[in-house]
């Protein structure tokens, strides 16, 4: 099978390239060798590849620049899978869209998860522009899979982890304070790779949660990575109002993977096994890469 990968050198397209490579043929392409938003970039690519499915790993992520970046984030999250979906039906092209929690407000009460039948209501730029991605692939392409993810870290590209990482070595006398009222599914970007993996093989289309099994603070994530990591550092919990941020972050972001299980293709850990597995393989190559 022909896959194409868009934003592949993000942490989910970095990851997606190494587990779908051993078993298919892969293009994983990223600015500027490929732009979702450009018609021209897209068909040339597909009509030079011809690839059986696309994966969208492309998107604006930068959460609290979105707030007053609103057009761009738009552009990117809504405007590029439109394309694609497009593309994808007029080529016949099985197209899987990676999309958010933060379509989601987040009040509902810790510990209830949302499921894939929930409404919607998001309250940022982010989450309001990643649905309507969403559903210009539902209205344009019959063909297609939507996986929506949450807390995603990887051992590549930008995340949490790292951000944490990179103060718990370089400055350990200050310690961490990490907010301990948000509530989410922290997942693998590998793991997430194998389970779009599963998604494709199976030609699987439909709306589903793909997130970590159970569900953490930000402050559990943090005091368990830095654990697990080994290292000496305080970790704190605070509060949402001791550290604000242009975006008001949902507070429940947890997500169950109802229609995965319901396919009989839920392939997600739980958390702490995920990240202890991540730890594993990559802590040296984490460590060498925050120190300054």
């Amino acid at each position: 099978m022909k896959i194409l990968v868009t934003g592949g050198l993000g942490q989910l397209g970095w990851d997606c390239r190494e587990v779908f490579g051993p078993k298919h043929d892969v293009l994983a392409l990223d600015l500027p060798n490929l732009d979702i938003t450009d018609s021209d970039s897209v068909d040339g690519v597909l009509n030079l590849w011809k690839p059986d499915s696309i994966v969208n790993c492309a998107a604006y992520t930068a959460v609290d620049r979105a707030e007053s970046d609103v057009a761009k984030s738009w552009h990117v999250n809504r405007d590029g899978p439109a394309l694609l979906a497009s593309r994808a039906q007029a080529y016949g092209i099985f197209l899987v869209h990676v999309s958010t929690d933060y379509v989601f407000d987040g009040t509902r009460p810790v510990p209830d998860p949302y499921v894939e039948t929930d409404p919607t209501n998001p309250t940022s730029v982010y989450g309001k522009s990643k649905l309507a991605g969403e559903r210009e692939i539902q209205e344009r392409d019959p063909r297609h899979a939507i996986l929506r993810t949450a807390w995603l870290y990887g051992s590549h590209g930008y995340n949490f982890l790292k951000t944490i990482l990179r103060r718990a070595v370089n400055e350990p006398q200050k310690g961490l304070r990490v907010v301990s009222d948000q509530f989410g599914t922290p997942t693998w970007s590998r793991r997430l790779a194998q389970q779009i993996l599963a998604v494709i093989e199976a030609d699987a289309g439909g709306l589903f949660h793909a997130s970590g099994e159970g569900h953490c603070s930000w402050y559990d994530f943090a005091k368990a990575f830095i654990t697990a990591m080994k290292l000496d550092c305080d970790v704190r919990p605070c509060t949402s109002a001791d550290y604000p941020t242009p975006t008001v972050r949902p507070a429940n972001s947890i997500l169950e993977n109802a229609a995965l299980k319901k396919a009989n293709l839920n392939l997600m850990q739980d958390w702490r096994d995920d990240l202890h597995e991540y730890v594993e393989r990559y802590r040296d190559a984490l460590l060498n890469a925050v120190r300054i």
